[in-house]
């Protein structure tokens, strides 16, 4: 005759059997351990739901969901009983996907949205978990609601006027840094090399060779300078240059 052993793997027990890791092949070596330790036994493996929801909005969708008349998703909202909490958590006590933490977590994201603060409003019935009327709000509580929800918005608002600020900032300081950027220096032009002049072969002039209408070289400075003969008188030559101007120089500066 055999006998039926339930293990049942909660967090604690779990924790504690198969440490560190919580996977199915650790659960099955675990039964079949058992199982061959114990064969007389017919081992039952008991899991414990852990589909736990962990995410606030996740929380809210639920909450919507399994109190529609209480927690409004979409439109205007109605103020909540004192006291919703506590009857919430032992509503939802034995709901494994909910914790009392996470249920605190979701009620505090659902009563302080501006959707929420903006129905509180005086002549207003508060409402228990099935959307009935349980006792009109307090100026008390009007009050501190609109407040809150004025600081709030101003907070937010001094949050975009700052993000704004340093968009700004971040685009202003990115077009100077392309402003102070250097520019390539184009490279200078190359001036074409000078040719050199020609190379010309002046010898001395002699007095009896010269004549009027004669072209010839002075020497002016570091170049000849050329003109034309007008007129000899002695060893002094009159010659009109090139330029139109007319001089008279002494026959050692004559060149041919």
């Amino acid at each position: 005759m055999s006998a039926v052993f339930a293990l049942r793997l909660d967090n604690a027990v779990e924790d504690y059997l198969i440490e560190p890791a919580k996977d199915k092949y650790k659960r099955h070596c675990l039964v079949y351990l058992i199982s061959r330790l114990c064969p007389f036994l017919t081992v039952e493996v008991i899991m414990e739901s852990t589909d736990k929801l962990t995410d606030t909005n996740a929380i809210l969708a639920y909450l919507y969901e399994t109190f529609p008349l209480c927690f409004i998703a979409e439109g205007e909202t109605k103020p909540l009983k004192i006291g919703l909490f506590q009857e919430l958590a032992e509503r939802l006590a034995d709901d494994s996907k909910v914790s009392k933490t996470q249920l605190r977590i979701a009620l505090r994201r659902y009563t302080s949205s501006w959707r929420y603060l903006k129905g509180v409003k005086a002549g207003v019935q508060r409402i228990d978990l099935e959307g009935k009327e349980c006792g009109e709000l307090e100026q008390e509580h009007v009050e501190h609601a609109q407040s809150t929800l004025k600081e709030s918005q101003e907070k937010a608002k001094a949050k975009r006027v700052e993000k704004a600020a340093a968009a700004r900032k971040e685009v202003q300081a990115a077009k100077q840094a392309k402003k102070s950027v250097p520019k390539r220096a184009k490279p200078a032009a190359k001036k074409p090399a000078k040719e050199p002049a020609p190379v010309v072969n002046l010898t001395p002039a002699v007095l009896n060779e010269l004549k009027q209408n004669q072209r010839v070289s002075i020497k002016l400075g570091k170049s000849p300078v050329s003109g034309v003969i007008v007129d000899i008188k002695r060893n002094d030559v009159q010659v009109q240059l090139d330029s139109g101007l007319t001089i008279k120089v002494n026959v050692e500066l004559i060149m041919l």
